[in-house]
């Protein structure tokens, strides 16, 4: 048995539209093993967050989705956007951010990130050999302010975020501790990725030696 998150967060899952390297269709909806991958998602969430926030700009195709449905305030798409967006609407001084293309998702990942959170620290990001996970990392309500202002000066760039905030970055020999083959950062962004992760995976369990995308920052 778990013990309970006792960091005040929201879970918030960034999908932001239509991906053209799957002909249009929205990859949150596409299906692993008969489910779509954003019922992977928050399946991982399980109870660790109070609220779960899916940031979308089709928000007619969840309506039937138990979760709070939210839109990007600015007209430009970008991961930094999403997270705005994600922060804005929060409800709780934390925000868990990912995206919906990650199927692996680690519940046990998820709470070694929120146990690392700390008052002073704005930003709680894992740090593989490939670099830093933004899209799976916690940020704090201070984010915002910084966040918003950098976007209205047209940058869009997760790594000029990063230069001003006080970031923890969790290594990865304490990452795998808690997911040993890294699969929390494997995303689906290709018919060749989802092909791949149905002939290296079986959903939550089974071998594989994936490795994430990580942004080096």
């Amino acid at each position: 048995m778990t013990d309970p998150i006792t960091t005040p967060c929201s879970g918030v899952i960034l999908a932001g539209g239509l991906s053209s390297r799957f002909g249009g269709r929205d990859k949150a909806m596409i299906e692993w093993n008969g489910r779509p991958l954003l019922d992977y998602v928050q399946e991982a969430f399980g109870d660790c967050f109070r609220e779960t926030i899916l940031v979308t700009n089709a928000p007619g195709r969840f309506a039937t989705w138990d979760m709070t449905l939210v839109t990007d305030l600015f007209a430009e798409r970008s991961s930094l956007t999403g997270i705005q967006a994600g922060l804005f609407y929060a409800g709780q001084p934390f925000a868990f951010v990912t995206a919906c293309d990650t199927p692996l998702l680690q519940s046990g990942l998820i709470r070694l990130l929120l146990d690392a959170v700390e008052e002073d620290i704005d930003v709680v990001v894992p740090k593989t050999d490939k670099g830093l996970e933004p899209l799976c990392a916690v940020y704090s309500q201070r984010c915002l302010q910084l966040i918003t202002y950098q976007l209205q000066r047209g940058d869009f760039r997760i790594r000029s975020f990063f230069q001003r905030a006080r970031v923890r970055r969790i290594p990865e020999k304490q990452l795998r501790q808690v997911d040993p083959d890294l699969r929390s950062f494997f995303n689906i962004n290709t018919p060749e990725d989802l092909e791949e992760a149905r002939r290296r995976f079986s959903p939550r369990n089974g071998d594989a030696d994936a490795r994430g995308n990580g942004e080096e920052l």
